[in-house]
């Protein structure tokens, strides 16, 4: 399978990246924002990045979009008990997908 052209949509900037599915895209993008957390040791810098983490993430393919809420922890408390800055990921449905990407179907072909 061949890599594709996404863009991710943090709500503050549009990065184009490469991959092959977008939530393998989201997981890679939100996994270096946790590194650059972990790799730093002045904790006034940790507090600005924690606090610009993203929390809603669209990933837009050429023909789908899918858009992802992610929940932050400082300490992971539930499967990762005891990580540091752990996320969690939850697929949010968009509203009224079929009008976003112009899908005809029998409901609003009438």
């Amino acid at each position: 399978m061949a890599k594709r052209q996404f863009t991710i949509d943090t709500g503050r900037e549009k990065i184009p990246v490469e991959g092959h599915a977008h939530k393998n895209v989201a997981v890679k993008y939100l996994m270096r924002r946790r590194r650059s957390l972990l790799g730093t040791r002045d904790p006034q810098k940790v507090d600005t990045l924690y606090s610009s983490l993203p929390t809603n993430i669209k990933i837009i393919g050429k023909q789908l979009t899918h858009e992802y809420k992610i929940n932050w922890e400082r300490v992971g408390s539930a499967e990762f008990e005891g990580s540091r800055f752990v996320f969690t990921m939850d697929e949010e449905q968009l509203q009224d997908a079929d009008s976003i990407h112009n899908v005809p179907t029998v409901a609003n072909m009438g």
